[in-house]
């Protein structure tokens, strides 16, 4: 034939340029014998040459490519054109053996592709994977450049487009699709450590689980090495595994699960796979986590997770419910509560506490939210509820352990009450505000049964309280006050501390509200500047003798001795102008001191006229906007009930209608 290399008439041989074929190495030829040069003894080492089959073998699959590379570009391209510039007519028999080459070049990369989570030792298989995905690279530049020179109407190859890299996409989705359900349906094998695995559905989601995190922490610290960075193929293999996996739960869910199955799957969608598997130090900064989503979706989530909440509810209503009916029957059999270090002690804000705690904290885990975890907490608030009700109808009773009941409830109130106090950060508002409101009827019941008693005892010795009979008498009724006060305070010994600092801190407060109540009675007119000099000499010294006890005695409202030597410097000062100034500041130390309060204290004062009362008023109204603004003392006057207000020098007004009236009185 024209132009072929073979033999014409026998005589001589067309001279080809070979081109450079990698994977072939020519072999040099070997010199002549010479008489005159000397045989080396030791000559160079012959290179092999590899042919495609050869190449397949040995796994040098970029060798093989470039080999097939070559043939086609023999076959299709430009090589083919003579130096004359006729076309050479491709040989059918050529394109044939090609495509059937290329062929089995890519069974042998999807064979590669096929054992990425091979368990050879050496590793050897990625470094087949390594040659197989350069070579999809040769084959997809190969695809491209196909499709540019099809805009010049070459006609391509039966085999192009490849596609290998589409290909090589689709064969890792079956690898994937087939490796999670071997694992779903691989015999029970659990480890040990997982023997708490009582279903199937446990065990096969914890397979999956399991299947899952190893490949994609495999793909991370091995297979990600074989593939260029275009490929991205860590955030390629989570998706396919996490749409696998996303796809089998939401089957599962849908199933219809019982109690321990649904919240075995909220603790992988919301524990574990977010935090064990995707946030993964291995994992980190090669994955897209925000990309893939929940595993569930939102409708499937807030099933399982509103079927969880009922029933961890409803388990902690009856676990409270039961804890309550137990200390119920001890106090109503006249069982006296047990004494540890000495104090009364009950165990159920511990246990109820410790109940809590963990329900939150298994919630916390299983719904992988602080904020849904929360609602357990309306089950405390409707314990403590049910708790008041308790104690307010045990309280009623007389019997012989009720003292020490109430004093081992008292030590519960106080630990509910920390407790709150605690978290109330992480509480909900509403909820934080009917728990605190709930305990402080507690609290009002529990001391309340102890102070009441007292006060009563003591009502005698308060109505002697700013009479003649104190002003003449000094310090007597006082000490009356507080000897009665010591033979009271001799019950409690077996009070824990902590209730016992709040008793007697309920026993100063109430005590002060009630001296000052008394001295705003208006029963004592000081007509001069003897009487009231005497008056605060008095006053000055019932306040340290109150606070000198309480203080002793454990109190820690250490504010309250403020409140008389204040009022007393009001009674003492005969100047108008230091008298308001002595207001102004009253009136910026206690905020809730209100014009009535004022207006009693004043009316001891008999000399001060209506002109001068009016005057403090104007300059307490000017300034008070400013000066309480930063005040942190807690109330204390809104809890003295204080009388009309007083007009000096004339009768008191009335509204009623629009209208003003005089007031008979």
């Amino acid at each position: 034939m024209q132009g072929s290399p073979k033999t014409v008439h026998g005589k001589f041989r067309h001279k080809l340029k070979i081109p450079k074929i990698p994977g072939f190495v020519r072999r040099q030829r070997s010199p002549k014998p010479s008489t005159t040069c000397r045989v080396e003894s030791n000559p160079p080492p012959t290179e092999v040459i590899m042919d495609f089959l050869e190449n397949l073998k040995e796994n040098r699959l970029v060798e093989a490519c470039q080999q097939l590379l070559l043939r086609e570009d023999k076959l299709f391209g430009q090589e083919t054109m003579t130096v004359e510039g006729l076309g050479q007519v491709c040989n059918e028999d050529d394109e044939d053996t090609l495509q059937k080459d290329y062929e089995t070049l890519l069974l042998h990369l999807w064979m590669a592709v096929h054992t990425t989570f091979s368990s050879t030792p050496s590793g050897e298989h990625l470094e087949i994977l390594r040659s197989a995905v350069e070579t999809i690279t040769l084959l997809e530049e190969k695809d491209q450049q196909w499709e540019v020179r099809l805009e010049g109407s070459s006609e391509a190859p039966v085999w192009r487009p490849h596609q290998c890299r589409l290909t090589h996409d689709t064969l890792l989705e079956k690898i994937v699709d087939s490796r999670m359900r071997n694992a779903a349906v691989e015999e029970d094998n659990v480890s040990a450590s997982n023997s708490n695995l009582s279903t199937s559905m446990e065990r096969e989601v914890y397979r999956m689980g399991k299947c899952l995190k190893e490949d994609v922490l495999r793909v991370a610290s091995d297979v990600r090495d074989c593939y260029p960075p275009d490929f991205d193929v860590c955030n390629l293999y989570v998706r396919l595994y996490h749409q696998k996996f996303s796809a089998r739960l939401t089957e599962l869910a849908r199933s219809g699960l019982d109690v321990d199955d649904c919240n075995y799957l909220l603790c992988w969608v919301n524990n574990y796979y977010p935090n064990d598997i995707l946030k993964h130090k291995d994992l980190e900064g090669h994955i897209n986590i925000e990309s893939l989503g929940t595993l569930l979706s939102e409708k499937d989530l807030t099933t399982l997770e509103e079927q969880y909440l009922l029933q961890k509810e409803s388990t902690v209503r009856t676990w409270f419910s039961k804890a309550l009916s137990k200390m119920e029957e001890g106090w109503l059999s006249g069982k006296s509560p047990e004494l540890i270090d000495g104090y009364c002690f009950c165990p159920l804000a511990i246990d109820i506490i410790q109940a809590v705690d963990g329900a939150m904290r298994e919630a916390r885990t299983i719904l992988g939210s602080e904020a849904k975890a929360q609602r357990i907490l309306r089950q405390l608030d409707s314990f403590l509820i049910s708790y008041k009700s308790s104690l307010e109808e045990f309280v009623k009773r007389t019997g012989e352990n009720t003292q020490a009941v109430v004093k081992a409830n008292l030590v519960n109130i106080e630990q509910f009450r920390d407790f709150i106090v605690r978290r109330e950060e992480s509480i909900p508002e509403e909820i934080k505000t009917s728990c605190m409101s709930t305990l402080a009827d507690l609290r009002d019941c529990g001391y309340g049964y102890f102070t009441d008693p007292i006060h009563e005892e003591l009502r005698v010795q308060y109505r002697m309280l700013w009479t003649q009979a104190w002003f003449t008498g000094g310090q007597m009724v006082l000490d009356e006050v507080l000897e009665t006060l010591d033979r009271h305070m001799q019950q409690f010994t077996d009070l824990k501390p902590i209730c016992m600092e709040e008793l007697l801190g309920r026993l100063h407060m109430e005590m002060m509200v009630e001296y000052v109540k008394r001295m705003m009675k208006r029963k004592m007119r000081l007509k001069d500047k003897e009487q009231q000099e005497a008056a605060a000499k008095l006053l000055a010294d019932d306040s340290s003798t109150l606070s000198t006890y309480f203080t002793e005695a454990g109190s820690k409202i250490n504010w309250l001795s403020e409140v008389l030597p204040k009022m007393a410097e009001v009674v003492r000062l005969q100047d108008p102008g230091s008298i308001q100034l002595e207001i102004v500041t009253l009136a910026r130390d206690f905020p809730d001191l209100s014009w009535k309060h004022i207006s009693a204290l004043l009316s001891l004062k008999a000399n001060l006229s209506t002109a001068d009362v009016q005057g403090i008023k104007e300059s307490l109204v000017e300034n008070r906007p400013t000066v309480t603004t930063f005040n942190t003392i807690p109330p204390f006057f809104s809890k003295v009930p204080a009388g009309k207000t007083w007009c000096m020098g004339r009768p008191a007004c009335i509204c009623y209608g629009g209208r003003r009236y005089l007031s008979k009185d």
